[in-house]
């Protein structure tokens, strides 16, 4: 067990334990397993009323680590944690994946539960060995990090790399602080950066985030924990996928976000993606001052029902076909959306998983025709997309969203089908009270297509130009 140390201020009064895990006996050559001495300096810590665990100098491999109320796990810049190449090295206590069907990736390697007032920071490195961990199989790949019921959580500085699947989950938490943390996860599918579910009271800010699925997710995977209160800023974003994604996981409430101030760069499926997808309710979503370059469809947002026991789409916990749900007050302003020579190009995650072509793009809004989204705000808006398809270069026909309860396996749009647009710029279909102000778009190269389609709207105002 590690000795911990006695620290007094000039009251002689006891304060917090600090715990340099190299004078604890950890080894840190890149190759000696150090979990034990890892989760013994933090069990230390907070058996004395909290203290910070201290990594410096050297790469230290470990297995799952544990976290506890009122601890820091403080990284120096000259360290790095290296996640165990050997999957027995992680716990199987560490909760669960909530996807359906992904059972291959329910370990975890730093995990808390019914903790508090904790923190992961500095400027060092958390290296996930996603090389450890391919996708061939039914390997199991273990989560960066998973948080349950957690409150009061801090998250900063920090470079968290190449996680063998997502990088985070945040699983019904509250009071949750992101801050300046770099994530780069681009070796393996599920490269998510930033994921919370059932969470609230959430800030992140000034995050640079790459990745192969959603940079950041907001989502709800039951009606006990609602999703709300995010304040999301001052990021860079990008992805073979998505940037920010909200819903598809939406058995309960999202609700009271705001996006602004960021950028997203080279995302080949959906820059801000909005799925209310089982029976749930997504409301209040302020999104403003974003610049998007070479963004696929800059904004999406869906309203359907679906169910399918053998799609990685549906939560674990939804065991039947929900009634369709709702999704209200939706507002984007100052968006500036530019498209390069880049999106004339068909793109891929890794060799043959296509995400993006440039007869896939523009800004999307879609519902079934009796639950309609209500109260759009579109205003302040310049798109320019690359265009050049041709009519003959898409089916003559576009899917409605049809209610699966009533028409359960019918022919239905949905996220990835169909996969090709039929506008240049906005398709908007089924919206009540759409307000339209400023918007202004134009092509690179011709296209056959309209610029836009309003279909089964109500609309407040519309004011677009075109050409």
């Amino acid at each position: 067990m590690v000795q911990v140390p006695e620290y007094r201020d000039n009251g002689g009064r006891q304060i917090k334990v600090r715990i340099r895990i190299c004078d604890a006996g950890a080894v840190g050559d890149g190759k000696t397993k150090n979990t034990d001495v890892i989760q013994n300096a933090i069990d230390c810590c907070t058996q004395n009323g909290g203290g910070t665990v201290f990594i410096d100098h050297g790469t230290y491999v470990c297995g799952t680590i544990y976290m506890k109320s009122n601890v820091t796990l403080e990284i120096d810049a000259s360290a790095v944690l290296l996640a165990s190449p050997d999957i027995e090295d992680y716990g199987k206590d560490t909760h669960h994946n909530r996807y359906r069907n992904e059972t291959d990736i329910d370990r975890c390697w730093i995990f808390a539960c019914d903790q508090s007032n904790f923190a992961i920071k500095g400027m060092g490195e958390l290296n996930g060995n996603a090389e450890a961990f391919p996708n061939d199989g039914d390997i199991h790949r273990p989560m960066m990090l998973r948080f349950l019921r957690c409150s009061n959580i801090h998250l900063e500085g920090v470079r968290l790399y190449n996680a063998a699947a997502w990088t985070t989950a945040f699983l019904d938490s509250s009071y949750i602080w992101v801050s300046k943390v770099n994530i780069q996860n681009e070796k393996r599918y599920n490269g998510d950066g930033l994921d919370f579910d059932g969470c609230s009271h959430v800030y992140v800010d000034s995050c640079y985030i790459k990745g192969t699925d959603d940079n950041i997710c907001l989502q709800s995977s039951g009606r006990e924990y609602v999703t709300e209160d995010f304040h999301i800023s001052n990021c860079t974003l990008t992805s073979v996928c998505a940037g920010i994604r909200i819903g598809l996981k939406s058995i309960g409430q999202i609700r009271n976000v705001t996006i602004n101030n960021c950028t997203l760069e080279n995302i080949w499926r959906e820059g801000i993606k909005i799925e209310c997808t089982e029976g749930g309710d997504i409301s209040n979503i302020v999104v403003s001052n974003l610049i998007m370059r070479n963004v696929s469809r800059p904004v999406y947002a869906l309203l359907n029902n679906r169910f399918c026991p053998d799609d990685l789409g549906s939560s674990v916990e939804l065991m039947e076909m929900p009634e369709i749900g709702t999704m209200r007050r939706l507002l984007f302003t100052n968006l500036l959306i530019e498209d390069e020579e880049e999106m004339k190009n068909t793109h891929y995650r890794f060799e043959n998983d296509i995400m993006g072509s440039p007869r896939f793009n523009g800004i999307r809004f879609d519902a079934e025709e009796n639950h309609k989204i209500e109260d759009v705000t579109l205003q302040n808006i310049r798109y320019t997309t690359v265009g050049g398809v041709k009519r003959s270069d898409i089916p003559p026909t576009y899917p409605q969203v049809l209610d699966q309860k009533k028409y359960p396996g019918d022919e239905t749009s949905s996220n990835y089908y169909p996969d090709w647009s039929r506008v240049s710029h906005m398709d908007i279909r089924n919206v009540e009270n759409l307000y339209m102000a400023n918007i202004g778009l134009r092509k690179l190269y011709d296209d056959e297509r309209p610029e836009f389609l309003l279909e089964g709207c109500s609309i407040l105002k519309q004011e677009i130009m075109a050409g």
